[in-house]
């Protein structure tokens, strides 16, 4: 077994084995980990086995730690459906010897829940266990399962029929100008912004333009309501989600969120909603997660791990 240091003449072989691997997304693609690569120093391995890949592991420096990945909601040990427990455990230890060499003090392990997975994939967490990895900060994620779905509760379906009466209509909109300036206007009220500019956002989506829809709702061709979706195949993500002020007034994104759960991807196995907590964990936002709650969504764990070398 081998691990070498990733650097971009790689990408075509790191990218080609993405959807090759039991538990890797589109968001492992280099032209996803990259476009933000001024804010990160790469420092990705991959894993061979007899000059073959068996694994990869996205991550990044922060002064003398490792983070997988600084720039994703998950970043975990990307593995072949051939790689068995047995090499997962030594591939642990070698990533441990490799960066204690450099003199990097810990690891940040953020484990791919379960629904993403294309095959079961958990091999990591018994690694994590067996090097005596410590839980260090678990969110909460909600997520509907679409194909035996909870309804959403009365006060959601009300919503969603004022939006019918008021002749809202739902669609799909590949220019984001204006949504960006709704969502941000939004988050400003929170004293936050969106993690993407939008420019950011536009390049991503020409890039995965399978992966990175806007969904919007309108009366009149007026924005009420607007949801950005990551499409990860069995999974649906709400990744930005926003409403004006017109828009709350008749429930416009609980409007979207019923027209994607039970139209557009009713095909899908889950949608999710994100995670409702705050401080690393350790604070729950009620409110919010009753919202999700209330559209038939229960809780799944999103994990982080620290590795001590």
């Amino acid at each position: 077994m081998e691990i070498k240091r990733y650097d971009s003449t790689q990408k075509t072989v790191w990218d080609e084995f993405i959807p090759k691997s039991k538990n890797g997304v589109f968001l492992f693609y280099r032209e996803y980990l990259d476009y933000h690569k001024d804010r990160f120093t790469d420092h990705s391995l991959i894993i061979l086995k007899k000059n073959k890949i068996i694994a990869l592991f996205p991550a990044n420096e922060n002064n003398n730690q490792i983070l997988s990945h600084g720039g994703l909601t998950f970043g975990s040990l990307i593995m072949s459906h051939d790689v068995r427990a047995t090499e997962v455990l030594n591939i642990f230890l070698k990533i441990k010897e490799y960066y204690k060499e450099l003199k990097f003090t810990d690891i940040t392990y953020k484990a791919v829940p379960s629904i993403f997975h294309k095959y079961p994939s958990e091999e990591d967490l018994y690694a994590l266990f067996r090097i005596n990895a410590k839980l260090i900060r678990r969110d909460i994620s909600s997520v509907v399962k679409i194909s035996n779905k909870i309804r959403f509760s009365e006060s959601k379906r009300q919503a969603v029929t004022k939006c019918i009466k008021n002749e809202a209509i739902v669609s799909k909109n590949n220019d984001f100008g204006e949504y960006w300036d709704l969502l941000t206007s939004v988050l400003a009220k929170f004293d936050t912004k969106p993690v993407h500019t939008l420019g950011e956002i536009n390049s991503l989506k020409e890039s995965f333009p399978d992966n990175i829809k806007l969904f919007e709702a309108r009366k009149d061709n007026i924005l009420l309501a607007g949801i950005v979706v990551y499409d990860f195949g069995n999974v649906i993500h709400t990744q930005y989600m926003a409403n004006s002020q017109d828009g709350r007034k008749i429930g416009a994104l609980d409007f979207i969120n019923d027209s994607l759960i039970n139209e557009v991807y009713k095909d899908r196995d889950f949608y999710s909603f994100g995670i409702s907590t705050e401080n690393q964990g350790r604070v729950l936002n009620e409110g919010l997660i009753q919202q999700k709650e209330m559209m038939g969504s229960r809780g799944i764990a999103v994990d982080f791990y620290n590795i001590s070398l």
